[in-house]
């Protein structure tokens, strides 16, 4: 699908999910020409739950059924962005300020393409990150994937050892 009608389609999924009281977080398309996949990642403010998945399934899939390139069929994913949430936009980086996440860039930042670090925010149009305790602007057009980083902590209380 030819990126204008992918920007097409997200502009017109965006609007659905405001209505709907969702976040689209994410748009991937994928598949084959005669079996297209549409995968939607969507967040809400109380959380997602499988009732509202199941929710916004139907109406992503009239949306979907309306439009000429799925006239032949599509498959729909539609989940939560997880707890690895990607980050996308820039408003994502400020969103999330504060927590561990993993950007990877498309030409190299110091000798580097991958960095792992406590995210800082914005600082105009560049990406600020924190990483072995200095600081790194990368340009947000230079960032080609980025998602919060998940650490598992198991001292905390609760959690059990059974010896072994």
């Amino acid at each position: 699908m030819a990126k204008q009608q992918k920007a097409e389609l997200e502009a017109i999924i965006r609007a659905a999910a405001s209505e709907h009281g969702f976040e689209l977080v994410l748009l991937e398309l994928g598949g084959t020409q005669r079996d297209p996949v549409v995968r939607v990642f969507l967040d809400h403010p109380e959380g997602v739950t499988i009732e509202r998945i199941a929710q916004a399934n139907s109406w992503i899939g009239e949306l979907l059924d309306a439009r000429p390139e799925f006239e032949r069929g599509r498959t729909l994913e539609v989940s939560s962005p997880g707890l690895d949430r990607p980050l996308v936009r820039p408003d994502d980086f400020v969103r999330f300020a504060g927590q561990d996440v993993k950007v990877n860039v498309a030409t190299p930042i110091a000798g580097r393409r991958r960095f792992t670090g406590t995210l800082r925010g914005m600082v105009g149009e560049d990406v600020l990150l924190e990483d072995a305790g200095a600081d790194v602007r990368i340009p947000f057009t230079a960032v080609t994937s980025a998602r919060l980083k998940v650490t598992v902590d198991f001292s905390k209380e609760g959690v059990t050892h059974d010896g072994l």
